[in-house]
């Protein structure tokens, strides 16, 4: 992507007052010393267009930055998905980094932080997002514009962030604008109901999670503290009760069927079976026992499960758990959204994502707009199906309509996303925006 024309005039006196800045590091405004940065090896998809340096915050969070040769001058600060569970490691971010390599390779400076310690904590996420801006800014100086991403969880993290810490002390805006794709932005205690209601469901067909010659334990924990079970024993639990890892013409017609009830019951996709079960076992682990003290943020108790063979069999004896008041409370101010957004936001989301409901953009922009902020938040759609990663195209034409927005100040149209992917793109068939409605009006079913 190429730079911007010349910005509106309080962002140009905003580049006056900050010139001497990008020549000059400024005070680091977080707690300790300037994080050291050093010469790190970039992902192949950058190493010809970037520096990358790597340094470790005051919190024990890894940075890595991706520095253009050829710097728009831009930054783009990143907030990654999960949480992943384990300790964070230098190099953790190459991954983040790699994926969104297009943002680099169109000139803007990327930077992404594992945050300080692995598992749940939107508001740990949110703030250690935060000490990575502060840390790039402390060694570079404040960029023309700087603009905060999130991708799936970190969507969360970075719409968080967004409302935490998108003014600094004296009310000047520490970012311009919020990129969001394929945002968890239910909030925590709307997000994850229905891995929950699948463990239930699981449990109810497949009796063998817990196996009954295992400790039981309610399904809402996850797994016991001590339990040692893998991902892999996971996976061949599954296999074992449902054939998904089998041909369909090669499962046994119990096998079948017992899938055929826990996908239509639950609405999960069959590729996406293991993977939702595994969120919810071990992130389930983390966050109740962790993170809310043991304390359950699930309710089944009126859920009245529709879909399989036999529905009144299945809600007679699925296991039911009510909500402690106290953990929904607890994950509500973590990681719930108010919707007081002051910078211009976009969300994008791909319309067949397996893992993410595109309706959770939705339920946030209900959400923006009961806070009285719906002139700030635009939706853009693509028909795209895949979760983690969407084309290349997708986020720079994102981008673009965000950058067009900045330097008018006015709301884009939602049409603006295909005509800039059209610009963008060597491909025409790469752009996959379609029409969203841009109304948060209730009924687009599950916010998944």
């Amino acid at each position: 992507m190429k730079p911007r024309g010349r910005p509106r005039l309080g962002a140009r006196l905003l580049v006056a007052g900050v010139a001497s800045l990008l020549a000059t590091p400024v005070a680091w405004a977080g707690a300790g010393k300037v994080p050291a940065f050093a010469a790190t090896p970039c992902p192949g998809s950058v190493a010809e267009v970037a520096d990358c340096l790597s340094a470790r915050d005051a919190n024990g969070a890894w940075l890595l930055v991706a520095m253009p040769k050829q710097w728009n001058r831009r930054l783009v600060v990143h907030a990654h998905g999960g949480p992943r569970l384990h300790s964070p490691r230098d190099g953790d971010g190459g991954e983040d980094l790699d994926r969104f390599s297009s943002m680099v390779r169109a000139g803007y400076a990327w930077i992404g932080t594992t945050y300080r310690r692995g598992g749940y904590g939107v508001r740990m996420a949110a703030a250690d997002t935060e000490q990575a801006r502060m840390a790039f800014v402390a060694r570079w100086g404040r960029p023309e514009r700087v603009i905060l991403h999130g991708q799936s969880w970190g969507g969360n993290v970075a719409a968080k962030a967004a409302e935490l810490y998108a003014l600094d002390a004296d009310g000047q805006p520490a970012y311009d604008g919020v990129l969001l794709s394929n945002g968890i932005l239910t909030g925590g205690t709307r997000a994850y109901g229905f891995r929950a209601d699948l463990r239930a469901v699981y449990q109810y067909y497949c009796r063998n999670h817990p196996a009954p010659d295992e400790m039981q334990y309610p399904l809402w924990q996850g797994l016991p503290a001590d339990a040692r079970l893998t991902r892999e024993e996971l996976r061949r639990r599954v296999d074992a009760c449902t054939g998904v890892d089998t041909a369909p013409g090669k499962r046994t017609p119990r096998q079948a069927a017992r899938l055929h009830d826990i996908l239509a019951v639950t609405g999960v996709q069959e590729q996406q079976l293991v993977a939702h079960l595994a969120w919810g076992t071990f992130h389930f682990r983390d966050l109740v026992q962790r993170r809310l003290d043991g304390r359950n943020p699930f309710d089944n108790t009126g859920t009245v499960y529709r879909g399989s063979r036999d529905d009144v069999a299945l809600n007679a004896g699925v296991e039911r758990f009510a909500a402690d008041p106290g953990a929904v409370a607890k994950l509500a101010y973590d990681a719930d959204l108010s919707g007081l957004i002051v910078l211009p936001t976009v969300s994008i989301h791909a319309g067949q994502d397996p893992v993410v409901s595109a309706n959770a953009q939705f339920a946030y922009a209900r959400t923006v707009q009961a806070a009285g902020r719906g002139h700030l938040l635009l939706l853009g759609r693509t028909d795209e199906d895949q979760h983690s990663r969407l084309h290349d195209e997708s986020y720079l034409a994102a981008l673009r309509v965000l950058e067009d927005w900045l330097d008018s100040g006015q709301r884009p149209s939602p049409g603006a996303f295909q005509a800039a992917c059209l610009q963008l793109a060597a491909d025409p068939a790469r752009c996959r925006y379609e029409p969203v409605a841009q109304d948060p009006v209730a009924g687009h079913g599950n916010d998944r």
